[in-house]
């Protein structure tokens, strides 16, 4: 019998999907998956040969440090003062992670007790919700609306009965909608998370993505002592299947997360951690190179989305464009649906978001162009 928390969640969407897609791929259907964010592009060279070197390191097949290497701990804190203006101390300040979804169940486990609250974006990312469930606190969701540029509403959260609130996940730039993160939503958010009593997580993975200039919510006056942030090297740096990311906090709070991830996990393997370290090194090119591809890739997905009769963001960011659906008389998950079986095309309904995503569509930017263009083509024949 398994474990009644069990009884909350539903097995992840994507995993799911993904198990139907490959099921069709493999009774020869070409499908063209547009509905995850995996990045198809490499990794920076210099990430490959320093995983090629490690193996040759004396300690390489060793247990490693549950807060990862000094050198890792120091790349992340230069890479922070280097693009977000952060001075992070490397030794009690930042935690390397196993991904950064790793860590949404490592700071829930950390501080939230069976029947506390826990704020949350609709819409918004999937596991923040399911993790709260998992860990038997209860999820509320508060809503983000396109007329508020996909910001909290702080006037719409006093309105709330936050009673029990203990934790507040904020997500900017913004999944799956692309809204870009804003100094101002920040400076808003810590002083009002700290007159709550509100531990405030900003979880920021996108910030290098067809953005103009990367944001944390670290480099805000008063954030280190209201709240801690999490970051990835899978989205920025092309290494999605390496699990590397990162929390950053004051002292105290990832203490306490480290007391959960120690024992969890036994270290991040050597050859891992020296190629994030690469990476976290690489010069501002690279995020240039990587954004003019996937600037190109937009191009065209604007143009699917036109064909499928949508409205969307031309100013948005990330890895996805987010697109409202003009026609009413279908829903999302009814029109993906006839499009992954008619076309072959996989595209994400936006209600596996939330509420606030009924009526809207998600379209990945991982895709080649040439896929893209042939997804143009099929529908184009409807």
């Amino acid at each position: 019998m398994t474990a009644t928390r069990l009884n909350s969640v539903q097995e992840y969407y994507f995993s799911k999907k993904l198990r139907e897609v490959a099921a069709m791929l493999a009774a020869g259907k070409p499908v063209i998956n547009m509905g995850i964010g995996s990045p198809d592009l490499p990794a920076h060279p210099k990430v490959i040969a320093a995983l090629q070197d490690s193996i040759s390191h004396p300690k390489v097949h060793q247990y490693q440090s549950y807060q990862g290497i000094p050198e890792l701990r120091k790349a992340i804190a230069d890479f922070y003062k280097k693009h977000y203006q952060v001075n992070a101390e490397p030794n009690s300040e930042i935690l390397p992670l196993m991904g950064s979804k790793e860590g949404i169940m490592h700071i829930s486990l950390a501080f939230l007790n069976p029947g506390d609250k826990v704020l949350i974006p609709n819409p918004g990312y999937p596991t923040y919700e399911s993790v709260t469930r998992l860990v038997e606190a209860v999820p509320v969701f508060y809503n983000l609306k396109p007329s508020n540029q996909w910001q909290p509403d702080l006037n719409a959260l006093d309105q709330m009965d936050l009673s029990g609130v203990k934790l507040m996940w904020v997500n900017y730039p913004h999944m799956p909608t692309g809204a870009r993160a804003q100094r101002e939503t920040f400076e808003q958010l810590i002083p009002w998370a700290k007159k709550k009593g509100i531990l405030l997580i900003n979880d920021n993975p996108y910030s290098f993505v067809l953005t103009d200039r990367p944001q944390s919510m670290l480099s805000v006056p008063g954030a280190m002592e209201v709240g801690m942030e999490l970051n990835s090297l899978s989205k920025s740096f092309n290494m999605a299947g390496w699990r590397v990311g990162m929390v950053l906090g004051n002292a105290a709070n990832i203490g306490s997360v480290l007391k959960v991830k120690s024992n969890m996990d036994s270290g991040m393997f050597l050859g891992i951690q020296m190629g994030a370290i690469a990476a976290l090194n690489a010069k501002d090119s690279w995020f240039q190179q990587l954004n003019d591809v996937y600037s190109q890739r937009r191009k065209l997905v604007f143009k699917l989305a036109d064909l499928l009769n949508t409205d969307y963001d031309i100013h948005s960011c990330g890895l996805f464009v987010w697109a409202k659906l003009r026609d009413p008389s279908k829903s999302a998950v009814e029109l993906i649906e006839e499009i992954l079986q008619k076309h072959h095309v996989f595209i994400t309904p936006g209600s596996i978001f939330g509420t606030q995503g009924e009526g809207y569509i998600r379209f990945s930017l991982c895709v080649k162009a040439e896929q893209i263009s042939k997804a143009i083509e099929r529908i184009s024949k409807k």
